[in-house]
């Protein structure tokens, strides 16, 4: 996260909306706009690109945690999403958007900075899991293509599953490719030709 960070705060209430301006003053010199409803959010928000998203709703919407949903926003910046009543199904709606922080009592200007900082760290936290996660899935996908490589090479040319591999291995290196790319070629050719 930038020092000076892009806020993009949703509050329909003029009043409110300028007390959080002023309690995010003493937190930093920030880059603040508002918008006063969130109609059109995922849009405002592809088009302003935050670095992280205030939601004052004191009525929860299933539309406004959808919006939110289509632009991917919570995937890709922390959200801070404060309501004045709990429900349950939309508190679950939230989080599977991967909202950072569901506050329920609304946006208290005094609560904001430790608010904001705990939405940010879990953002950052499960940002980190996520590519952790798709580091595994990679890693599983380009296992599963070597495996396959090898045997095609090794009922092909009758090699041991070490010499299979070592072929690769040394085609990839003169050829300046990774192992996956170079038994996905053998892999895709070996498909063509069967």
């Amino acid at each position: 996260m930038p020092d000076k960070l892009s806020i993009l705060i949703v509050e329909p209430d003029k009043t409110r909306a300028e007390a959080i301006i002023d309690s995010l003053a003493e937190t930093g010199d920030h880059h603040i706009r508002v918008l006063s409803g969130s109609t059109g959010l995922a849009r405002s928000v592809a088009e302003l690109n935050p670095d992280l998203v205030l939601l004052d709703m004191a009525n929860p919407s299933r539309d406004a945690i959808d919006a939110l949903t289509l632009a991917s926003s919570p995937l890709e910046r922390p959200v801070a999403m404060f309501v004045d009543r709990s429900d349950d199904s939309l508190t679950k709606a939230a989080i599977e958007a991967g909202v950072s922080a569901y506050v329920v009592d609304g946006m208290q200007p005094d609560r904001i900075k430790p608010i904001l900082d705990a939405a940010i760290a879990r953002f950052h936290m499960f940002s980190r899991m996520r590519s952790e996660l798709e580091a595994t899935k990679r890693a599983l996908e380009e296992r599963k293509i070597i495996d396959r490589a090898k045997g095609i090479l090794m009922r092909a040319r009758n090699m041991s599953e070490d010499e299979a591999y070592a072929l690769i291995r040394k085609t990839a290196m003169s050829q300046g490719k990774k192992i996956a790319d170079v038994s996905q070629a053998l892999v895709t050719a070996s498909e063509l030709l069967t």
